[in-house]
């Protein structure tokens, strides 16, 4: 008890630092400007990149928790289920490289997970819980009438497709994660690496109410034109594309991932004692800002059978930034584990 109450302490001493920190900065854009800096303009229409029929066809599903599901499909309906689930401040069209890629051999579903884009957006930090998001992704799968997946996942989506994959591993038959950490890992390595630590800044900050979303928005998200503005294969109007998703579900949904995590422990304590049974390939840009490749150590305790492949110098969002060379990865891995052993739809 005492150990908890010494590490919440210490958490919000950090959260109150960074709000501050962030609070001066938008002050000074007031003070330099004689004005509050502006937030995201409205925008009613998508650009033309999401209507492309190239990258599949857009379908909605409601799951048995009622919440409905926005997603892109392309490929055949008969063949295995390839499920993609995006990060932070991402959509479905993150995965548009890999859309295209493996719809021969695939039903390719790249879906916008709750709290983005046209998906449902529920009110609240209680709605983001671990299990509420492990949930949808069980009822995602069972909904598009599928009893297990190949499993591609980034960001705060690999996140949840690790918790995922130890709580529900019959639905997995493969699991492929782009830059994220298994969660003990991330978590330990936050405690021993400063480095870590202070590239997680935004966690803490995330934790205040109203100030992350003011920020997010402010200048019409131009944190987006900074921080995808790293990767390549970012356009204009792909970033468009990233603001017009984000304006249809308001920034408040995307932050309550990190809010939920630091307030919710609902997961069972033993979700990690098993290890995970199917092959699992780990795909990493060397060049991330947010994760550190040292993240990584100690992953194999929690996987039986692990690839771990690097690309380097891609940045944090790797399967755009160097698709050609994620997407070789992602198929070689595939043809070592055949496709003969993959669940076809019921």
């Amino acid at each position: 008890m005492a150990r908890k109450l010494i590490e919440t302490l210490f958490t919000y001493c950090f959260v109150t630092y960074y709000g501050l920190m962030m609070f001066f900065v938008v002050l000074w854009q007031m003070i330099r400007r004689l004005a509050i800096p502006p937030r995201a303009k409205r925008r009613e229409t998508p650009p033309v990149c999401l209507l492309n029929p190239e990258l599949g066809t857009h379908h909605f599903l409601r799951t048995a928790s009622n919440i409905k599901i926005h997603y892109v499909a392309k490929g055949d309906p008969q063949k295995p289920l390839m499920l993609c689930l995006h990060g932070f401040p991402e959509f479905w069209y993150s995965w548009r490289y890999q859309l295209k890629a493996f719809s021969d051999e695939y039903r390719v579903v790249a879906v916008d997970m709750r709290g983005y884009g046209l998906s449902d957006h529920p009110v609240g930090k209680d709605k983001y819980k671990g299990s509420y998001l492990v949930n949808d992704v069980k009822e995602v799968i069972e909904g598009l009438g599928y009893s297990s997946c190949v499993l591609l996942a980034h960001d705060w989506g690999g996140a949840i497709a690790w918790r995922f994959t130890h709580i529900h591993p019959e639905f997995v038959d493969r699991l492929i994660l782009c830059n994220i950490p298994h969660p003990a890992c991330f978590a330990k390595c936050l405690k021993s690496s400063k480095k870590q630590f202070h590239a997680s800044w935004y966690m803490f900050f995330f934790q205040l109410p109203y100030l992350p979303e003011y920020v997010l928005e402010m200048d019409d998200f131009k944190v987006f034109d900074e921080g995808f503005g790293e990767g390549k294969n970012f356009h204009e109007e792909d970033l468009e594309a990233y603001k017009y998703s984000m304006c249809q579900s308001g920034c408040s949904g995307p932050v309550n991932y990190y809010r939920a995590a630091f307030s919710h422990r609902d997961l069972p304590p033993t979700t990690f004692h098993t290890k995970i049974k199917a092959p699992t390939l780990v795909v990493w840009g060397t060049g991330d800002a947010f994760l550190m490749v040292e993240t990584l150590k100690g992953t194999e305790d929690f996987v039986e059978d692990l690839t771990i492949k690097y690309v380097d110098g891609a940045t944090h969002w790797v399967q755009i930034d160097e698709y050609e060379d994620v997407n070789k990865h992602i198929r070689e891995f595939l043809n070592v584990h055949p496709l003969e052993s993959l669940q076809k739809p019921d």
